[in-house]
């Protein structure tokens, strides 16, 4: 015996006429903490636009850092820092708009295969050559200029 399948809809019209009783905001997503905070491209998009991602925004603005970019199609890396106004937050913002954060050599790739994780995180009063230093030596342990996707 075969069933026929049903459809609901409600015409435009018929809809105007139920009240909105209420909105209901998304329930935050708690901030992971700066050591576990891996993010996709698509899900780093939400991070910085949504709401319920406020707490993870607020940490990222107030460090800074070195942070990993890893091409999960074919494992290269790409080590980048963040030290300037608005700390991490404003450079993956960055990354979560256009794909690339202007990084000539990810340009070309498609966005959607990017992870993004931290590698080392910094206090905003440390010196910038601290991270200078930092961020020279995971470019050469992770081999990402001569191998990645590194250019200097």
């Amino acid at each position: 015996m075969a069933f026929a399948a049903r459809t609901w809809r409600m015409n435009a019209s018929t809809a105007a006429s139920y009240p909105v009783v209420g909105i209901a905001d998304a329930e935050p997503i708690p901030f992971p903490g700066l050591t576990d905070s891996h993010s996709a491209t698509h899900s780093l998009q939400a991070v910085m636009r949504e709401h319920r991602y406020a707490s993870w925004r607020t940490a990222l603005s107030s460090v800074f850092g070195i942070y990993l970019v890893t091409d999960t199609r074919d494992g290269r890396h790409y080590v980048g820092q963040a030290a300037g106004a608005g700390g991490i937050r404003q450079r993956w913002t960055a990354y979560a708009t256009n794909g690339h954060g202007g990084n000539v050599e990810l340009q070309g790739l498609d966005p959607s295969s990017f992870r993004f994780s931290l590698l080392r995180v910094f206090d905003p009063s440390t010196p910038r050559t601290d991270n200078d230093v930092a961020e020279s030596h995971f470019k050469n342990a992770l081999d990402s200029c001569r191998h990645g996707l590194n250019r200097n």
